[in-house]
């Protein structure tokens, strides 16, 4: 694995409406990977998911509110400022990517994509210029009974935006033009397995979506000149069924490609995950509690070094430091964070 210096700055997103600051911003040490929160702004309500402009002048979080919105922070050293009231977008927005010069939101309550123009000086417009709505249910009675888009992301081509939801199971790879959000393909996967996020392999021709309801992750060829997605097995991310609940919610890759990790609420646990050359047949290596409770998303800083657990309802980010061999995380250390939602790096 690449081991080199540490980012300087963490962005830590929680809910407001279950005690949590707003956003948080942290200084992280460079060699231990430990995080000190440094000051919080709670002038948006609930933002769960955080992205930063390449330059990182700018902060972008959703608002996962009924209403939902986006909002754009200056970033100041230790401070995050607002620079203007969110845009509305779908209902509870719950991630974004930036992408074509524009911030792009998951809507998971009113099942669409929206697309909000980014100014030259990295502000937002002020009403989105497209959106897209999904179609679709699957077999879940209470959790697929319309689209829920769950994650946006760019490919890494650049070329195609991806989106996974979890209500239709199904990712579908969009395009940005002329008349503005547009579908390119829609890619079924298993019925009920629930998709909630998706990673690619730093080679760009692999994808492995982790699946909410059902505990699996699937992994898929990705062709990023035709803009297709194909599936090629599903692989559980527990080593046993579970006694109760478990609900995958996180999945990060290492930048070199050798290891995967996930995070599983209910059990509470991080899987390994090692993936073969090609990256078609991962293999289940190991577990490893999450240092708290309900681990809403994980994060990995950007030499792989050290992994990061946004752990909900205990109310604290946990790190850990990769074992380069096995990729196997030991705890190192934790920060309070309450109702923590997300990390991302600068």
């Amino acid at each position: 694995m690449v081991v080199g210096r540490q980012a300087g700055r963490a962005y830590i997103g929680s809910f407001t409406a279950a005690g949590g600051a707003g956003v948080l911003t942290a200084a992280v040490a460079p060699d231990t990977g430990a995080l000190t929160v440094l000051g919080a702004t709670d002038a948006v309500a609930d933002p769960s998911y955080l992205a930063l402009s390449p330059d990182g002048r700018t902060l972008y979080a959703v608002s996962e509110t009924s209403d939902g919105g986006v909002a754009a922070f200056r970033t100041a050293g230790d401070r995050t400022e607002l620079t203007g009231p969110p845009v509305p977008v779908g209902s509870a927005p719950t991630h974004l990517a930036l992408y074509d010069g524009h911030v792009l939101t998951a809507n998971y309550g009113s099942g669409s994509v929206t697309a909000v123009q980014v100014r030259a000086d990295g502000t937002l417009a002020p009403a989105p210029s497209s959106e897209l709505r999904h179609t679709g249910s699957g077999p879940h009675p209470q959790r697929q009974q319309g689209p829920h888009a769950h994650q946006i992301l760019a490919d890494p081509s650049g070329r195609w935006a991806v989106g996974v939801d979890l209500g239709t199971d199904s990712v579908r790879v969009c395009a940005f033009g002329q008349d503005g959000l547009t579908l390119h393909r829609e890619v079924a996967l298993r019925p009920g397995s629930g998709p909630r996020h998706l990673v690619f392999h730093p080679r760009g021709d692999r994808a492995y979506v982790l699946n909410e309801l059902s505990p699996t992750l699937t992994v898929c060829a990705w062709d990023a000149v035709e803009g297709s997605l194909k599936p090629l097995g599903e692989l559980p991310v527990l080593a046993e069924a579970p006694e109760g609940d478990a609900y995958p919610s996180g999945v990060v890759i290492a930048p070199d490609g050798r290891f995967l990790w996930t995070a599983t609420r209910g059990p509470d646990v991080i899987s390994v995950i090692a993936l073969d050359e090609a990256g078609d047949a991962p293999s289940l290596t190991a577990t490893v509690p999450c240092g708290g409770n309900w681990p809403r998303d994980l994060a990995i800083d950007p030499v792989g070094r050290h992994l990061y657990a946004a752990n909900e309802r205990s109310g604290n980010v946990t790190w850990f430091t990769i074992d380069r061999q096995t990729g196997i995380p030991s705890r190192a250390g934790s920060v309070e964070a309450p109702a923590a939602s997300c990390v991302i790096f600068d």
